[in-house]
């Protein structure tokens, strides 16, 4: 069992370079993945978005240690465990990020990931339509594997929730990941024909069909370095253990906190948190783990006056006849996973690009299903993009089917808890709009008894979520930076044959869902590994508010 490339991970990334390196015919390419079919409706409809990341067939189920500055609280922490990882059990919600993250990447030492170097790969990437979308085609791919479209947007919520922003004062964007992502505007997501457009879906089920590329289920333990040089990576499969060789690269793309535990087993991380747990050091590298980052969110949900919301299909019947349409036909609610407006905006003057993200949804829900008691609602899904928070993960003990430490060290900053604050007045103010008079009834949640500072802190603390975007854990950087843990190339540091592409390397969380940029690492660090010359850099402009240093809006 070997193959030129092996890759760990069959999620977002992983799946990107199982097509793209299999892509010449060149180069055999095998892909180790625990987790088993995408098959299904409850991972196919994009409606049913709630039940696959909350079932333990496709999670690996961790979940955060007590989180001190949330009363101690255990959050979950859902990774994709099936072919598609987490693009198979997510939200499918397709952000690019802000243009400034990724230059903030190449000031930070990820040299060559500047906006201008990632957004041809972005096009490469993208089949995107605009006919009857808008949107500005220079700016997006029209033939790549991964599809990308807009709700139908027929909901009289979703329009309200962007006349309303327009009202109080903000942008609009007709295309947030084109030149302008500050504003209020349509959401897109990865959905194709009414149906999920996963990583396996659009990248891994094609490369397979290559002679040169095959998936593998089994568990990786640990990567096989000898002489300082990864060979192969040891896998549990069948009852027993073996080592899958690698002719010419091992390459991890296991999740932000699958990835870092991998190394830190393979003897790649803070020499003396290793030495706890009896692993020999192959490379000492203490930023491995460290550097964890996550959106926070909490929802503002609104009682609605009008029964337009999709709390009409939130019974027995109403589901049947969902789940029908879309069985039958790929059409109705099952066909979106009905996020469909969105906005970016600034918390206050003097921030350069919008630090805030928005999620509409025309119901009031929460992520493990559970409706509002109150019946028909609306929410928006709210959070600082860039908190100065950091965490960490690391081994629990050598034993590789131990679940990794996970603290994420929420809110740990005095900003953290002012940009929470900011984030709730601003979206109290935008349902005050006269667009929202027709259906805003009582405020569900926080309440309109919650008001002072103390009781928003307390709201926040008990109330907050992961938006499960979890990433850094193997930051990319220059090989001076000692807490950097792969090169721009996406090399380990200090390891001969092993490179990291997934979300661990982001060196900083990108604004908004974290999909895109996965996919965006796989795609990049392809052409890395192959040693093939890079997309040549784009020339776009991206906008920025005129008067940001003196305006919020």
């Amino acid at each position: 069992m070997e193959a030129d490339f092996v890759i760990v991970g069959a999620g977002s990334a992983g799946c990107a370079m199982a097509y793209r390196l299999s892509e010449d015919g060149q180069h055999s390419v095998l892909v180790i993945e625990f987790g088993g079919s995408d098959a299904g409706p409850l991972i196919q409809m994009p409606g049913a978005l709630s039940y696959p990341m909350n079932m333990k067939r496709y999670d690996w189920g961790y979940r955060s240690e007590p989180e001190p500055h949330l009363g101690g609280r255990r959050l979950a922490t859902p990774r994709g465990k099936v072919i598609g990882g987490s693009s198979s059990i997510n939200g499918m919600v397709y952000v690019r990020g802000h243009a400034r993250d990724y230059d903030h990447w190449a000031e930070s030492g990820a040299a060559g990931w500047a906006y201008a170097d990632v957004l041809p790969y972005f096009q490469r990437m993208e089949c995107w339509d605009p006919a009857g979308h808008g949107g500005d085609p220079a700016w997006r791919g029209a033939d790549g594997p991964l599809h990308v479209k807009r709700g139908k947007r027929d909901n009289p919520l979703v329009t309200a929730f962007v006349e309303a922003g327009r009202q109080a004062g903000y942008q609009t964007t007709d295309d947030y990941n084109g030149a302008q992502q500050e504003g209020f505007g349509p959401m897109e997501q990865t959905v194709y024909r009414g149906q999920r457009w996963s990583a396996a879906n659009a990248y891994l089920k094609p490369a397979l069909k290559r002679s040169n590329c095959d998936l593998l289920r089994g568990f990786a333990r640990r990567v096989v370095i000898e002489n300082g040089r990864a060979v192969g990576v040891e896998v549990a499969r069948g009852g027993g253990v073996e080592v899958i060789r690698a002719r010419r690269e091992v390459i991890l793309a296991a999740s932000s906190i699958n990835t870092p535990k991998l190394l830190m087993l393979s003897g790649v991380g803070p020499g003396a948190h290793l030495a706890e747990h009896g692993i020999a050091c192959a490379a000492d590298r203490p930023g491995v783990g460290q550097n964890l980052q996550d959106h926070l969110e909490v929802y503002v949900q609104m009682a609605s006056l009008q029964p337009v919301t999709l709390f009409k299909y939130w019974n027995l019947w109403g589901k049947a006849w969902v789940g029908a349409q879309w069985l039958l036909n790929k059409s109705g609610p099952g066909a979106s996973n009905q996020f469909e407006s969105a906005a970016f905006i600034r918390s206050r003057a003097g921030v350069d690009y919008p630090d805030i993200q928005y999620h509409f949804l025309p119901i009031a829900v929460r992520y493990d299903g559970q409706a509002a008691a109150e019946g028909h609602g609306f929410q928006a899904h709210v959070g600082p993009m860039r908190s100065p928070s950091r965490g960490a993960v690391s081994l629990r003990s050598a034993d590789p089917m131990d679940a990794p430490k996970i603290v994420f060290n929420y809110m740990s900053q005095p900003q953290d808890w002012q940009d929470f604050k900011t984030c709730i007045h601003l979206t109290r103010e935008i349902f005050g709009q006269a667009a929202f008079a027709p259906y805003a009834g009582k405020e569900i949640q926080p309440g309109a008894d919650v008001r002072t500072d103390d009781q928003i802190d307390a709201f926040i603390r008990d109330h907050a979520e992961s938006a499960y975007h979890p990433c850094g854990t193997a930051k990319m950087g220059a090989v001076t930076d000692p807490l950097a843990v792969v090169d721009p190339d996406c090399r380990v540091i200090g390891v001969e044959g092993l490179r990291v592409a997934d979300s661990s390397i982001f060196p900083r969380i990108t604004n908004g869902n974290l999909n895109g940029p996965s996919i965006l690492v796989g795609e990049k660090a392809s052409d890395h590994i192959l040693g093939q010359t890079p997309l040549p850099r784009s020339n776009a402009e991206p906008w920025l508010h005129p008067d940001w240093e003196t305006a919020q809006r």
